[in-house]
C-alpha cells in the first residue's frame, strides 16, 4: 500500500501560517520573484527577491552608504526594466546627509530617469505613510523609502503595515536605512551592504560597481554573503570573486626561495 503524499498537508500548513501572520505570505504559494542573476544568491532567496514584500537594507558602516544607495539604484533598474514606474521617497535630512539621486548618473547606471519619481518629505513618519500608500498602487514596480532614523520610526508595527501594503499592491518594497539597527522588523529579508574592490577594465580604467551583500535575515531560506558586480549594459548582477588576500602563514619564513616545478 502506497503512502499518502505530504504536499497537501504542507500547503495547508503554509496557508495557516499566512493566515496567522500575513507577513509570512511568501510561504503560502509562489510569489512573483525578481531574479538577481547570481544563481547561488537567487537559490537562497527561493528564486529571487519577492515582489509584494518588504526588504530592508543598511550600510555595513557609515562609509558604505554610497554602496547601499547604489544597490538600491541597481535593484530599482532591474525591477522596473520592463514594467511600471519607481518612486523614491526620502526625508529632507536624508537628502542633506547622503545626497539625492543624480539623473544623468542614474541613466549611466541603468536606471532610466523617466521611470523614476522623487518625493521629499519633512519627517520619517511622512515617508512611511507615503511608502505605505504607494505600495498599494499597482502602477509602481518598486517603492524605495530612505530614512536616517535609528529604528524607532520604522519599528515592527510600521514595517508590518508596509508588508501588508506591499502584499496588496504587489510592488517591490525597499527600505533603506542610513544606519543599521537591531530593532525587530517585519521585512522578508534584511541586508548589510558594503563596497568591494572591483577588477579594472581591459584599458586599466575603473571596473564595474562591486558590492558586498550580506543577507542577515531571510524568511525564505538561508542567509549568506555574496560579492556581486553590476552590469549597467545588461542591467543585471553577476557573481564576483573577492579580491581579499589570505593572511601569510605564521609557521614559515617569508624568505623561503621560490621553487620551480618540472
Amino acid at each position: 500500500m502506497g503512502t499518502a503524499k505530504p504536499e497537501p498537508r504542507l500547503d495547508q500548513l503554509r496557508q495557516t501560517l499566512a493566515a496567522l501572520d500575513p507577513s509570512l505570505v511568501g510561504f503560502a504559494g509562489e510569489a512573483n520573484r525578481l531574479a538577481l542573476g547570481v544563481p547561488a544568491l537567487d537559490a537562497a532567496l527561493g528564486g529571487g527577491l519577492a515582489r509584494g514584500a518588504l526588504h530592508e537594507f543598511a550600510p555595513a558602516a557609515p562609509i558604505h552608504l554610497a554602496a547601499a544607495t547604489g544597490t538600491m539604484a541597481a535593484l530599482t533598474a532591474l525591477a522596473n526594466r520592463k514594467r511600471g514606474q519607481a518612486l523614491w521617497i526620502a526625508t529632507d535630512f536624508a537628502v542633506c546627509e547622503g545626497g539625492g539621486p543624480y539623473g544623468p548618473g542614474l541613466d549611466l547606471f541603468g536606471m532610466a530617469a523617466d521611470r523614476l519619481v522623487m518625493l521629499r518629505v519633512p519627517r520619517a513618519v511622512d515617508a512611511l505613510w507615503a511608502m505605505e500608500e504607494a505600495l498599494r498602487c499597482r502602477a509602481l514596480g518598486s517603492v524605495i523609502a530612505e530614512l536616517t532614523d535609528d529604528g524607532s520610526d520604522a519599528d515592527l508595527t510600521a514595517t508590518r503595515r508596509l508588508t501588508l501594503a506591499a502584499r496588496e499592491g504587489g510592488s517591490l518594497g525597499l527600505l533603506l536605512r542610513h544606519r543599521a539597527t537591531s530593532a525587530p522588523s517585519a521585512a522578508m529579508t534584511r541586508w548589510r551592504i558594503a563596497a568591494a574592490p572591483s577588477q579594472p577594465d581591459r584599458f586599466g580604467g575603473l571596473g564595474p560597481a562591486t558590492f558586498d551583500l550580506a543577507l542577515q535575515k531571510n524568511r525564505r531560506g538561508p542567509c549568506g554573503r555574496w560579492f556581486v558586480t553590476w552590469s549597467h549594459h545588461e542591467c543585471q548582477f553577476h557573481a564576483a570573486v573577492s579580491l581579499a588576500v589570505a593572511a601569510a602563514a605564521v609557521d614559515r619564513s617569508d624568505r623561503t626561495p621560490s621553487v620551480h616545478a618540472g
